[in-house]
């Protein structure tokens, strides 16, 4: 690929991440995430062709111009994005796949002063929130997201979530565990707190986890009257079972729709 047709990408890929951009000539003009990246596009091709000291000081340069401090040893994908950008640095030994977003005040920094690699390497899609700090030599996996001012100091599994100081992973449940949760939010009349996983509240997490074993439970239960059946015909599991209605679940509701 042409450096040409690299910056008409990296330009293309504005528009699709920020609702806000209006033209070509006000993102060319007004974006310093877009200029910091096409200053790295150049400093790394000196750095990489042993012009060190004219790369390192275009990169102050362009550090000056936009707030964005990129190490020129940094390798970046295609479609990178730098949303804001004030205050971004990325470390000498940082690896960056294709279609990556990072927010302003993100670090991608390291946690030992040895040679060698000593910075994050970031997937495919991975999406860094305002402020995140990920420290040290380790992984975010692809569509990984780190949320703002997380402090990430180990490896992040692919689509993961990460929130908090430190980092805390949060995996995504298995489609089959959503949907057994989701019978069971149905059977009892509402959806917890209206969050999904997507929405990591901790409260609302906790009372997922009571659904879940709550369905555990039920069926366990359903085993066992199957099993009392098949000893006494005459046994009737649901004659005193209180039955789950709508009107019980109506103050729960309202809670939700005033929050």
């Amino acid at each position: 690929m042409s450096w040409f047709e690299q910056i008409k990408e990296d330009i293309q890929s504005v528009f699709h991440r920020d609702p806000a951009a209006r033209n070509w000539f006000e993102v060319l003009t007004c974006y310093p995430g877009l200029h910091a990246l096409l200053f790295h596009r150049l400093n790394h091709w000196l750095w990489c062709h042993d012009l060190k000291w004219l790369a390192r000081f275009l990169s102050t340069l362009a550090r000056w111009l936009t707030g964005i401090e990129i190490h020129p040893g940094a390798r970046i994908g295609r479609r990178f994005f730098i949303d804001h950008g004030m205050g971004v640095v990325i470390g000498e030994t940082t690896e960056i796949g294709d279609d990556v977003t990072l927010y302003q005040g993100v670090t991608l920094g390291g946690t030992s002063w040895n040679k060698g690699k000593r910075h994050p390497t970031l997937g495919n899609g991975v999406v860094v929130g305002a402020g995140a700090k990920i420290l040290g030599p380790f992984e975010v996996g692809e569509n990984a997201k780190v949320g703002s001012n997380a402090v990430v100091t180990k490896e992040v599994p692919a689509g993961a979530t990460v929130v908090g100081i430190p980092g805390r992973v949060i995996v995504k449940k298995p489609p089959e565990s959503e949907e057994r949760r989701k019978e069971m939010e149905e059977k009892i009349g509402f959806d917890a707190y209206g969050i999904s996983e997507e929405m990591p509240d901790p409260v609302a997490r906790s009372i997922r986890a009571m659904l879940d074993h709550m369905h555990a439970v039920d069926e366990r239960v359903e085993a066992l009257c199957k099993s009392v059946r098949k000893l006494d015909k005459d046994y009737r599991d649901r004659e005193n079972m209180p039955q789950l209605k709508d009107e019980d679940f109506d103050c729960v509701r309202n809670d939700e729709t005033r929050s």
